[in-house]
């Protein structure tokens, strides 16, 4: 019996998953991916008969993976939250060219930097500096509010918080003084990751192609670029760069890239603003992901869910959500006829 997400990795590996929902629940599509390679059912607890079946499938499990609770957060382990706690949701940000993007020059994405929005176009993005651990200060470039400066240092943080490992770079463990049985647990070291390992990692990642554009070159497509250019989406999906000579990363070096983004910050305004700060990135400010891969997004994910949250069902509704900074180029996109939107979004699948 499984929970959404558990129950998904379970599937994947072979595993029989039964998922049990009860009848009256609506049929909620955020969630529709999570029911992949499970067996369902519906079993109404209000009912003796249903009691008696949920009990019978008990017996009969060898993992009960629990679903999501109303009331959870009131539920706690450990005792309330704090009084300044903030949450926001994140869907995994996608891994391809990441090492083109840290190639990028910090001089090329500081000269596209505009705080005071001295041009007057409307867009001032700007950078997000984050502590180098030396007194001095780093750019951020990767995250969803650029919140890590390195594919080592956002390796290491995903090692530490996601799968609770420690490495030389966060040799820390991530439990709270609350939780005795995560402090008293048996660990695989200390540090419980070698250097090395993190390090290949970090070499793999780094690696990880952009995906080939077999309809770059269709008409449509190319009126579809001209039109994303033409709306103002460039102003912060800025197109291309040229990487730096790199001898130690040839695959790196010299490459002229089009991941359509400045890395920077921008104000999206409130509707998907989370009030949540990061660094000296505010609540309403997002770094402007990368575009390329966009397209092979339901292929590699098994989902079309954009934004931070996965809110948007699908590009145009991503679009409609921008707000604040993107506010002009969202209502040209509303202001095209149907023949200049399909262009667009070809334009953009095509990535």
């Amino acid at each position: 019996l499984a929970g959404p997400v558990g129950g998904r990795a379970l599937a994947a590996y072979g595993a029989d998953v039964m998922l049990v929902n009860s009848p009256h629940l609506p049929n909620i599509e955020a969630i529709a991916d999570t029911s992949r390679g499970k067996r369902s059912a519906h079993v109404d607890l209000r009912k003796a008969t249903g009691r008696a079946a949920m009990d019978a499938l008990l017996d009969e499990a060898h993992v009960f993976v629990q679903g999501y609770r109303p009331g959870g957060l009131q539920s706690l382990g450990y005792g309330p939250l704090a009084s300044d706690v903030q949450m926001s949701p994140r869907i995994a940000s996608p891994l391809q060219g990441g090492g083109l993007l840290e190639a990028i020059a910090a001089s090329d994405l500081l000269a596209l930097a505009d705080p005071d929005d001295a041009d007057g176009d409307g867009i001032s993005g700007r950078p997000n500096w984050l502590p180098d651990g030396a007194g001095g200060q780093v750019l951020g470039r990767f995250g969803w509010k650029s919140n890590q400066p390195s594919l080592l240092v956002q390796n290491a943080t995903a090692f530490q918080n996601d799968l609770g490992l420690t490495s030389p770079l966060l040799p820390t463990e991530v439990c709270t003084p609350a939780q005795t049985a995560c402090l008293a647990a048996p660990t695989g070291g200390s540090p419980e990751l070698a250097a090395g390992r993190v390090e290949q990692v970090t070499r793999y990642t780094r690696s990880l192609a952009v995906p080939y554009r077999p309809g770059a070159s269709d008409p449509e497509v190319l009126a579809g670029k001209a039109i994303f250019a033409s709306v103002g989406c460039t102003g912060c999906h800025h197109p291309s760069f040229t990487t730096p000579d790199d001898p130690s990363a040839p695959w790196l070096s010299a490459q002229t890239i089009w991941p359509y983004t400045d890395l920077l910050l921008h104000d999206l305004g409130p509707g998907l603003a989370d009030d949540r700060p990061d660094h000296e990135a505010s609540g309403r400010e997002w770094r402007t992901p990368p575009l390329w891969g966009l397209g092979r997004t339901k292929a590699v994910s098994g989902h079309t869910r954009f934004l931070h949250d996965g809110r948007a069902r699908s590009v145009l509704e991503a679009i409609l959500w921008h707000g604040g900074e993107a506010q002009g180029a969202r209502e040209a996109v509303r202001q095209l006829d149907a023949g200049q939107r399909q262009a667009l979004l070809r334009f953009l699948g095509s990535l």
